[in-house]
């Protein structure tokens, strides 16, 4: 189904190009061709491996402190009621406005961009430990200590496979988020990446070229979701059955 649908979508995109011409709309055939072109230049290959090397470190470190301070709040009410508000506002607070306040600080490099990626997606690893923690269910405790189970059987058994399944799609939402982020911060803030590839596409007016890199990044994100992350979350998820 999901490759139909993958399909479908290919279908109605040819459908656009007979509509409106290769200036508007390249054909997916003229893009995959040029997909491939790109895979051959060693000037994309480095933005490519720039590109991902932000995303690696803004993810990273908003999986870390999303994660730990999510499950602190979960733990400790009075946590849970003074980060709310902040990560409202962070919520609410639109990518463009971090990535223009993130220059000024930072300046254009790639500090801007790793902080523009760790600000946008560090809120929803939060809120995803945070409902994994609060969510756990006393019934399954009660047992646990009924029948005296030590704690690492407890923890290993009950609270870590309740809260990670809270906190492993979180993880995946904040993943999505990052590469989207890190695309439109390095075509404002910085002269290399796939960004910057995309804006120099822009400027020129190459739509085949542009396309191309849109078809990169979702291909490249989508291999990661289904073949690296999509199993580990059936593994994780079998208690549920």
């Amino acid at each position: 189904g999901a490759i139909a649908s993958i399909f479908l979508f290919i279908a109605a995109w040819d459908v656009g190009n007979q509509f409106y011409g290769d200036m508007i709309l390249p054909s997916p055939l003229d893009s995959f061709k040029t997909v491939v072109t790109l895979f051959k230049d060693e000037e994309f290959l480095e933005n490519l491996v720039i590109t991902i090397n932000r995303v690696i470190v803004g993810f990273g470190i908003s999986m870390l402190v999303g994660t730990v301070l999510g499950l602190l709040s979960g733990f400790f009410v009075t946590a849970s009621m003074t980060s709310r508000p902040i990560i409202t506002i962070l919520m609410g607070m639109p990518p463009i406005a971090w990535i223009v306040l993130a220059m000024i600080w930072f300046g254009m490099g790639d500090a801007t961009v790793e902080f523009t990626v760790f600000v946008a997606s560090m809120p929803i690893v939060f809120i995803g430990a945070l409902q994994g923690t609060r969510t756990l269910e006393d019934k399954f405790e009660e047992m646990a200590d009924t029948f005296k189970v030590p704690f690492m059987m407890k923890f290993t058994d009950i609270y870590l496979p309740h809260i990670f399944s809270y906190i492993f799609p979180a993880w995946v939402s904040a993943l999505g988020m990052a590469w989207k982020i890190v695309v439109m911060a390095e075509l404002l803030a910085t002269s290399d990446g796939i960004g910057a590839s995309l804006a120099l596409a822009r400027s020129q007016l190459d739509t085949q070229t542009a396309l191309a890199l849109v078809v990169i990044m979702i291909g490249l994100l989508m291999m990661v979701e289904y073949i690296i992350l999509e199993p580990v979350k059936q593994e994780v998820e079998k208690w549920r059955d």
